[in-house]
């Protein structure tokens, strides 16, 4: 399959999400040209903030493919991946990233994000949410068992 019909299959799912009820996004990830994973946005219908059509791909690609690491895949989204799912994009590993509509353009429709991007740059006292360190010396042994663990798997 080529870049164009991958895309519009997410694009599909986006508009078919909104029909049911849900956000107007979806995601295709493939590998070598095959789909391997799709999803639409659940927010709204799962009552999961996390449910985007992004997260949920991957969730369902990684199950598949039985592993946490997705290189060698693709993702193919309706929309300029938000923070968390642009975070999630990264840590899976997928290779490249196509995307529709823009960030401004989700903005124009309500899902505007710059002030999460705004955020994340701020140190920690300075957020609105408020952040506080707690515990942090009882929390570093986790790190040195982890640091010790031969049979580890880094990811």
């Amino acid at each position: 399959m080529n870049h164009d019909l991958l895309m519009k299959k997410a694009i599909v799912l986006s508009i078919k999400s909104v029909e049911n009820g849900g956000g107007p996004f979806g995601a295709v990830i493939s590998m070598n040209g095959e789909i391997i994973s799709k999803s639409a946005n659940r927010v709204t219908q799962d009552n999961d903030p996390t449910a985007h059509a992004e997260i949920l791909a991957i969730r369902e690609a990684a199950e598949k493919l039985k592993t946490f690491n997705l290189n060698g895949c693709t993702i193919y989204c309706s929309c300029e991946p938000c923070p968390m799912c642009f975070g999630a994009i990264y840590w899976a590993g997928i290779d490249k990233i196509y995307f529709a509509g823009s960030r401004s353009d989700a903005k124009d429709h309500g899902f505007g994000d710059k002030h999460l991007y705004e955020e994340i740059k701020l140190p920690a006292g300075q957020r609105e949410i408020s952040f506080q360190q707690l515990l942090r010396k009882e929390a570093l042994v986790a790190f040195k068992k982890w640091d010790e663990n031969d049979e580890k798997i880094e990811y």
